[in-house]
């Protein structure tokens, strides 16, 4: 193995922010775009828990932490100052109660929960990054870094279950912040289309 394996999944939020990472790093690795419904063994025997982004290094070494990929990855190359901006607690209040409130709201059915409860509990959750974005273009500060990074693609994915909904709240900087990391050059470049991943015969 001559550079790091990341085996990843387009649409995952969680293996988004490991690629942005990797891009902004311009650190290399081999992307294997994997299906979840047809995980390779390969990322298996790396990680049993069988979810992605996992990042196996050249040493064998495998981190299947997705905020850990990014934390890793930017040690190594962090060329815009990503580091810098890594607000452990906001990115704990998304991992946690936003994405579990956003998981029952987008997929109520499939919990057997109250979408518009879970909706209103994650609404809350953004109205207090809605008045940190009142003092700054960005969530810790007047640049991109790991903290947007590492949130935006949870809120894109929420924004996304009922757009129009979301227009009509009143979250006109996250609203601003949101559509400013779609439209970037980051994202449209790490949402780039793979085929998929197959170990050689």
């Amino acid at each position: 193995m001559t550079e790091p394996v990341l085996y990843t999944f387009r649409r995952c939020p969680y293996a988004m922010r490991a690629r942005m990472a990797f891009a902004v790093s311009g650190t290399r690795c081999e992307m294997r775009e994997v299906k979840l419904r047809e995980k390779p063994q390969a990322m298996l025997d790396a990680s049993p828990k069988g979810t992605v982004p996992v990042l196996v290094l050249q040493d064998g070494t495998v981190i299947d932490e997705s905020i850990d990929v990014m934390r890793w990855v930017l040690a190594t190359n962090d060329p815009d100052g990503w580091l810098a901006g890594d607000d452990a607690e906001i990115i704990a209040a998304n991992d946690g109660p936003f994405k579990h409130h956003l998981d029952r709201y987008k997929y109520a059915s499939r919990h057997g929960t109250d979408a518009e409860e879970h909706r209103a509990a994650a609404s809350q959750i953004l109205l207090n990054l809605e008045r940190r974005l009142e003092a700054s273009t960005f969530l810790c500060g007047d640049r991109l870094t790991l903290t947007d990074a590492a949130i935006m693609p949870f809120i894109r994915q929420f924004a996304a279950t009922d757009r129009a909904w979301f227009d009509r709240q009143p979250l006109p900087k996250l609203r601003d912040w949101l559509d400013r990391q779609m439209a970037s050059e980051l994202f449209t470049e790490i949402m780039v289309k793979r085929d998929q991943w197959r170990p050689a015969a």
